[in-house]
């Protein structure tokens, strides 16, 4: 599980926070979030897209249109921004059901194909000049109750530009709420069109609540960017029973591969103690098993690690995460040419094509620091890039292959080339102007490192 540092467009706007630990910053304090804690991880990326792919069909929506995006964060959230669906790592985590995560990712989903982003951008502009509109009628009133020796009139003039903003605000916030009960009800529909149970939705925010994180006690109700948890479980608790799918329970193979996702979770956050604390009803279970194999890793025994995952390899040979993980503990470990052919293995058993996992085997090969692989460390890396272009920590790699073949320019324009998938241009333009000038002018690398510094 890597973890990556993206940059993203100033213009953010958030929207769908329904199971955030308390109130979101709104879309003006959110174009200040340019960087947020992003994780890659090719296990969680795939348990993700296949909770998401149905309900996305459900509801309408391409699903090579939606990115989903992991946020490195242990609190229970989601969001949406653009085309984008962030997920907290927490949220997995905190899910003890695969049920409880696809509702999230259902709600979410709700507010993306009721478009609500783009008509919250035209309420934040209406809010606005309802702000500005009253704090100039009530500068008027305040000048006229001047002239006029009014106190009271000034006093008046005061208030009005007060409340300017307040009544902004709570037309903002009442567009908030109910755009995220349409949010819920949308995801009782897509559960229903894939046979799938709400119970998750509900048992999400009954949670949410039992921890007094939806409680908004001490606040005015009617300036929380959410319903009353109240109301809105009570709806909830109501509409979702009436579903057909209520009791249906999660296939066993799905709670494994989603307990297994938990597991790497928790040792990558909390260790051997956050996997004990996750799975102390059965610490021999295999998740339980893989998290402490894990952790055994990030506590510096690789050879622990390394006997650890094998047993669970011998255990269950045709996982490709596991082979993942013993990649992971050969390359830390010094042993690049190993580590690539687990890799290797990995890739070949994942479904699909992961750009991740090819792009592991060329940065095992980079580490061994053989000239001799170097080209095919390339090669390896290249083909990940092709399915993952915005695998940033694939570039670094790139970069230090070429560099060990001599080629300077190539190196340097594959450092430009990661800082701009990050969105760092200004690094990114300066390594592409330091390529330009060790590359042949014409060439399509000098045209790739220009198309960088023309970026604005």
């Amino acid at each position: 599980m890597k973890r990556i540092f993206g940059r993203f467009a100033r213009n953010l706007v958030v929207v769908g926070c329904a199971f955030a630990t308390g109130l979101m910053p709104l879309a003006a304090e959110a174009q200040q979030r340019s960087r947020l804690p992003v994780v890659r991880d090719a296990q969680i990326e795939d348990l993700i897209r296949d909770y998401a792919e149905p309900l996305l069909k459900a509801a309408g929506v391409p699903s090579n249109r939606v990115e989903i995006v992991l946020v490195n964060d242990l609190s229970f959230n989601a969001f949406v921004a653009g085309r984008r669906i962030f997920i907290n790592t927490g949220t997995i985590l905190n899910s003890e059901t695969p049920n409880e995560t696809v509702g999230v990712i259902a709600h979410e989903i709700g507010h993306l194909a009721g478009g609500h982003q783009e008509r919250l951008r035209d309420q934040l502009a209406r809010a606005q000049v309802i702000a500005i509109v009253a704090g100039l009628l009530g500068a008027g009133v305040a000048v006229a109750g001047a002239a006029g020796s009014s106190r009271e009139a000034a006093g008046l003039g005061a208030g009005v530009m007060m409340s300017g903003g307040g009544i902004a605000r709570r037309g903002l916030m009442s567009y908030q709420r109910t755009e995220e009960i349409t949010a819920d009800r949308s995801a009782l529909t897509y559960l229903r069109k894939t046979g799938q149970s709400p119970k998750g939705l509900l048992d999400s925010f009954e949670g949410l609540l039992r921890n007094n994180m939806l409680s908004g006690r001490g606040t005015d109700r009617y300036l929380s960017s959410h319903p009353a948890p109240q109301d809105r479980i009570g709806f909830l608790q109501t509409a979702a029973r009436e579903s057909p799918y209520f009791d249906r329970k999660d296939p066993p193979e799905l709670q494994l591969r989603h307990d297994l996702a938990r597991a790497k979770i928790a040792a990558y956050n909390g260790g051997a103690t956050l996997v004990r604390q996750t799975f102390g009803r059965d610490l021999h279970s295999q998740p339980a098993q893989y998290g402490d194999a894990i952790s055994t890793q990030l506590s510096g025994a690789p050879s622990g690690a390394l006997g650890k995952i094998d047993r669970l390899i011998q255990a269950s040979p045709r996982n490709p995460w596991f082979h993942e993980v013993r990649g992971e503990i050969l390359m830390e470990a010094g042993r690049g040419r190993e580590a690539a052919a687990s890799f290797r293995k990995a890739a070949e058993l994942a479904p699909g094509r992961s750009g991740l996992l090819q792009a592991s085997i060329g940065q095992a090969l980079v580490t061994t620091g053989d000239p001799s692989v170097m080209k095919q460390a390339i090669t390896e890396i290249r083909k990940g890039l092709d399915v993952e272009p915005n695998n940033y920590n694939a570039y670094r790699f790139l970069a230090m292959a070429y560099g060990q073949t001599g080629d300077v320019g190539a190196a340097e324009l594959a450092t430009a080339e990661g800082y701009w998938q990050a969105g760092n241009f200004r690094e990114a333009k300066v390594f592409a102007a330091r390529a330009q000038q060790k590359l042949r002018p014409g060439t399509p690398q000098w045209q790739q490192a220009q198309d960088i510094i023309a970026t604005r």
